[in-house]
């Protein structure tokens, strides 16, 4: 146990005493004890995380101040939040834990050392801080020793607010108050609001402060030395995508583009969806749950056996774990050479060609736009597969305008000559209830032919073929693919009923995109699918 009251004074903390950086095993002990969780016959921990087994976006907040009130792009996603509020809550807060015992620990962001951020995080319950030293850098002890805190996280998930006293949404809440360099979470246990309220942080500093791309993406490098992007949304495949034997892992979900063309990690974990998972097909993911890894809201049985297939608590089961509990990655976590990007979509209405080849101007509309679906059982009252579109493939986390983050990519795209590619995880043979997700084994072909430049040039009209209502070229043929694969309108064998799909599908695209149009170029417009007259 440390004394650490000095050393949160700068931070508005009164913090008497505390569980100081403790190791993984030690805080497995704690977890076990507290009866936080259980220890699975993987050897990993398993814990719930109550009500909120996901972020809740309607409850993130940011201090609208002299620093953030002409450069945030403020919205239903980036709501507004009065200083004076914030301050009442942070001391509330501190209040609440005066006297208690809370984990601490010192963790950075950022692999490129000349940006890293020094984080100190301060959990209430033992296991918030194993995903912290799961998945952050972890300082050295000489780092240690000369630690000093440029922002801090609180997390107390048994602090409730009073949304009429503390003018929040309701009883949880996670707020970001960019001058003071606090982040304060309250009312939910999902660890997952822990990482993406420093990368919603980052996501303002890097840009506005330093001129580096931050990304929703995973990344790998090649022998070649080449690095690839994946971006996408949760369930499309980033982090399972990106684990390939093959390739060095860089990170599996969030990255810096610095001026200088080199690719950072924000990270030093690894946080992975669960629901499925097999040892057969994901063989890296499925290795790192072990002990030290921590699993969230699985269901196990009496032996502590877990069954992966089960989503009766949430089809958003995760499990996080240090980046080196996967064999293969890159050490440090920084790339370059960006040569090949991939927007990864579910499309659960089976209608985008499993791979395409997008132009300039269709990459930086796809980017903006943020496609995937949402089917039944991911939300509470979707019983039908609903478009779903969050810009930059991270809205949630961006509090610039969209428009500002899709420049910078194109600026890097084109000087780079990054060849960038639409690939749909979703179905095929149909909308999601008729057809069936496009095999995982077929993606990787795709993805590997487009990587190694089989598929060749845009120029070569005999290898593309346009798709008639989204304009992408698709390659006719691709090694270890089924041609009729390719085509997702052949894989229907109903022509009809496809287009009636793919046109409500691109009037979806329109209507999403006429919020971006006034500050898009006409390269990006050109970019948009064709409706019907």
């Amino acid at each position: 146990m440390l004394p650490l009251t000095k050393i949160f004074s700068s931070h508005g903390l009164e913090i008497t005493e505390s569980f100081y950086q403790l190791s993984p095993n030690i805080l497995e002990k704690h977890i076990i004890q507290s009866k936080e969780g259980i220890r699975t016959s993987l050897g990993s921990i398993a814990i719930s995380t109550g009500v909120f087994t996901g972020r809740s976006p309607q409850d993130r907040f940011i201090v609208k101040d002299k620093l953030t009130e002409k450069n945030v792009n403020w919205g239903e996603i980036n709501q507004p939040f009065d200083g004076k509020d914030f301050d009442n809550l942070l001391n509330e807060m501190n209040s609440f834990i005066y006297n208690k015992k809370v984990y601490v620990r010192d963790g950075l962001a950022c692999a490129d050392k000349r940006v890293q951020m020094p984080i100190r995080f301060v959990t209430e319950t033992a296991y918030s801080n194993l995903f912290v030293y799961n998945m952050f850098l972890r300082p050295s002890v000489e780092e240690l020793t000369h630690f000093s805190p440029d922002w801090l996280v609180l997390c107390l998930p048994n602090f409730k607010a009073i949304p009429s006293h503390h003018h929040t949404r309701q009883k949880n809440f996670t707020l970001l108050n960019f001058t003071k360099k606090i982040v304060l979470i309250g009312g939910s246990a999902y660890t997952g609001e822990i990482k993406k309220s420093i990368f919603s942080a980052l996501n303002f500093i890097l840009p506005t402060q330093k001129n580096i791309l931050p990304m929703h993406c995973s990344s790998n490098i090649g022998t070649d030395n080449k690095t690839a992007l994946f971006f996408g949304l949760s369930g499309t495949g980033k982090t399972t995508l990106s684990a390939d034997k093959n390739r060095q892992l860089i990170g599996d979900d969030e990255h810096g583009w610095t001026p200088d063309n080199k690719v950072f990690n924000f990270e030093g974990g690894c946080y992975a969806k669960v629901l499925k998972l097999s040892s057969a097909n994901e063989p890296e993911i499925f290795g790192a749950i072990k002990e030290g890894a921590l699993l969230e809201n699985v269901v196990t049985g009496q032996d502590g056996e877990v069954d992966f297939y089960d989503a009766s608590i949430t089809q958003n089961t995760r499990v996080s774990y240090p980046i080196d509990y996967i064999p293969n990655i890159k050490v440090p976590s920084i790339g370059e050479n960006v040569s090949n990007i991939f927007f990864l979509t579910a499309d659960a209405f089976g209608v985008l060609p499993p791979i395409s080849k997008l132009t300039p101007g269709q990459a930086a509309y796809h980017f903006i736009s943020g496609y995937t679906a949402k089917v039944a059982g991911t939300e509470a009252g979707i019983n039908e597969p609903l478009p779903s579109f969050s810009a930059c493939f991270g809205a949630p986390f961006m509090p610039l305008h969209p428009v500002r983050y899709a420049h910078m990519l194109s600026e890097k795209m084109q000087e780079n000559n990054v060849n960038v590619w639409l690939i749909n995880t979703g179905w095929t043979g149909g909308r999601y209830g008729i057809g069936k997700r496009i095999a995982l084994k077929y993606t990787r072909s795709m993805i590997n032919a487009a990587l190694s430049g089989t598929l060749g040039e845009l120029d070569n009209y005999e290898k593309y073929h346009t798709h008639s209502v989204f304009r992408v070229a698709q390659p006719r043929e691709c090694p270890g693919v089924p041609t009729a694969v390719l085509s997702p309108r052949q894989t229907w064998n109903d022509d009809k009923n496809y287009y009636i799909q793919a046109y409500q599908l691109a009037k979806a695209f329109r209507e999403n995109f006429k919020q971006f149009e006034d500050k898009a170029s006409p390269d990006i417009l050109a970019g948009a699918p064709h409706l019907k007259e």
